[in-house]
């Protein structure tokens, strides 16, 4: 019994998703929870799962198609329907159904229907038959980038005119307030125009490339219909005869001898020309300029990555995951500020004597920075704090809780847990202030939000009810979350939704800042860097006071003004100094 496919909900606020590209031809056999569809949306780029087995016998949402929450974007039917809904036969019966003008082509079976096929898809079909070139073209157009994305940067094309390009083969980098992401070729041919130079801005929808036909176009259209890009294009892609003579043209002797070594799914570069080779069962993947930098910048073996994408093509974010794969091998031997650093030194020292655009995320960090500063009435607060306690506590427990945890326990752990637990006695901290209506909102649940610097810039995904989590579960979770805000897994929910924020400010050894509110939040702790320094103190044996070395930390609370007095605020601060000072945490840590 065939199964409906709807676009899911993709998180708070969110009310539609784009379909960047589709990961299954229609034909394939799926397995439950087998990635099917990207979806790209203003918060994050996801997959969608399969909600059954079967064969994915329709896609109703071609690529770069925005649709709302809940609309049916493809059809997974039973093994024993593959048969009849399998291969080339939807794609017959969609152009019977919506061209009804013409009756000849729904007579015709499959063979070479040229000038009724191009009607499933008007966009392609009316830039074709417009062109006044001997053959038909297909305008590339700027997709839906998201919800609220008005435009789109080009930051590189990965294609030159006259290059031969296939279906779903990355044709250019774009870079917008929200996501960098790479542009993917709607058809086979070649690249005849380019009508967007690098570094220009460019509306959604405007046309950016023009493709036209190759002479190896009508064996391709004369197995499955060409036009219907979304359906059959890609399944040529896993035919071997006719794949290797245009791709072999760059590197022909290259890739003889990849193909003698037998069967391999390792990834190499083929010289000059982006891509990468894998020999399995005749696939091919491609590795962008982008991905090859990356990898070379973090050090990554590009032929023990496994792709996600389309053909097992190798992406930015799987680079980047690997890479932090190989930081949290090493960081089982060292501290995980260390190794760090020297990654951001080699960064920033190559930005020496360039000028450049700001990107798209950093101008949206811009305005979100000084909109805060516009919109709350900001003061700080800083108190210094005895964690003696606490670090003598994490020596006693560091192996048994990495142990049982899987991760190094740090001190910012134990900086969240006290300042959840503040906020429990101070709602006031815990709430949203609405300027309009004129009201405040008290919050009911504590969600924490974390302030983490990734190479793209800062996000600060959410622990959701992070009040009910113990000080192993909140130092889980922030670590699952901070990995994945580096890899880009991270889900559209975990992005918003915070009702307080903590940023590690110590992290860069910096003793204390000043942190600026993330909206509409009121108030966000800023914790700075722990040190050892000598210090007078009451010595309860004797009475009296005694200079000794303590282990030291500032904490800077950021607060609007309109709402949290200063008395409010320093009693908020109080309460999380004397929860870390009397150090109680024995039995988070099985002590």
């Amino acid at each position: 019994m065939p199964t409906s496919v709807s676009m899911p909900a993709l998180g708070e606020s969110v009310t539609e998703g784009t379909v960047t590209q589709w990961l299954k031809n229609v034909g394939d056999t799926v397995e439950v929870d087998e990635p099917l569809p990207e979806v790209s949306t203003d918060k994050v780029d996801t997959e969608i799962p399969s909600p059954v087995a079967g064969v994915l016998n329709r896609i109703l949402v071609d690529e770069d198609e925005t649709v709302e929450i809940g609309a049916e974007i493809a059809v997974i039917g039973g093994e024993g329907e593959s048969a009849d809904e399998g291969g080339a036969a939807p794609a017959a019966e969609q152009p019977a159904e919506e061209p009804a003008p013409e009756p000849e082509a729904a007579e015709e079976p499959e063979p070479a229907s040229a000038p009724a096929e191009p009607e499933p898809a008007p966009a392609a079909s009316e830039a074709s038959e417009a062109s006044s070139s001997g053959g038909p073209t297909t305008s590339v157009t700027m997709p839906a980038l998201g919800e609220s994305v008005t435009e789109g940067t080009v930051t590189q094309w990965l294609k030159s005119v006259g290059d031969t390009v296939e279906v779903d083969e990355p044709l250019l980098e774009v870079s917008t307030d929200k996501v960098d992401t790479e542009i993917p070729s709607p058809v086979a041919g070649v690249l005849n125009r380019i009508l967007v130079d690098e570094d220009e801005t460019v509306e959604i929808g405007a046309e950016i490339a023009v493709i036209g036909g190759t002479g190896d176009e009508p064996p391709a259209s004369s197995e499955a219909p060409a036009p219907s890009r979304a359906e059959p294009r890609p399944e040529p892609k896993a035919e071997p005869e006719p794949q290797p003579a245009p791709r072999a043209e760059p590197a022909p002797a290259a890739k003889k001898e990849k193909a003698d070594e037998g069967p391999s799914v390792d990834v190499e570069t083929l010289s000059g020309t982006g891509r990468a080779s894998g020999t399995d069962a005749g696939t091919e993947s491609y590795v962008t300029p982008l991905v090859r930098k990356l990898a070379a910048e973090h050090d990554v073996d590009l032929r023990r990555v496994k792709g996600t994408g389309v053909g097992g093509r190798v992406r930015k974010q799987d680079v980047l995951r690997a890479a932090e794969e190989q930081k949290a091998a090493a960081a089982r031997a060292a501290a995980p500020a260390p190794s760090s650093a020297p990654s951001k030194v080699a960064d920033d020292s190559a930005l020496r004597g360039r000028t450049e655009k700001l990107t798209r995320l950093r101008l949206s960090i811009a305005d979100r920075m000084v909109e805060s500063l516009h919109v709350s009435a900001t003061t700080t607060q800083v108190i210094e704090v005895d964690v003696t306690k606490i670090a003598r506590l994490r020596e006693q427990a560091a192996d048994r809780f990495a142990e049982r945890e899987g991760i190094a326990l740090d001190f910012f752990p134990f900086f969240a847990l006290a300042a959840v637990e503040a906020l429990r006695s101070h709602p006031k901290l815990n709430a949203v202030v609405d300027s309009d209506k004129q009201e405040v909102t008290y919050h009911d649940v504590e969600n924490l939000g974390v302030s983490v610097d990734t190479e793209r810039g800062l996000l600060a995904p959410v622990v959701r009810n992070a009040g009910k989590l113990g000080l192993g579960e909140l130092a889980r979770t922030m670590t699952d979350l901070t990995e994945r805000a580096h890899t880009g897994k991270l889900g559209p929910d975990e992005l918003g939704g915070g009702t307080f924020t903590i940023a590690e400010t110590g992290c860069t050894g910096a003793l204390f800042g000043t942190p600026i509110i993330n909206q509409p939040q009121v108030a966000i702790l800023g914790t700075g860097a722990v040190v050892k320094r000598p210090v007078v103190v009451e010595d309860p044996s004797m009475g009296d006071e005694v200079i000794a070395v303590r282990s030291m930390v500032y904490l800077s609370l950021a607060h609007d003004h309109r709402l949290i007095d200063s008395a409010d605020a320093g009693r908020f601060l109080q309460s999380v100094k004397q929860r870390l000072e009397e150090g109680a945490f024995e039995p988070d840590l099985g002590l």
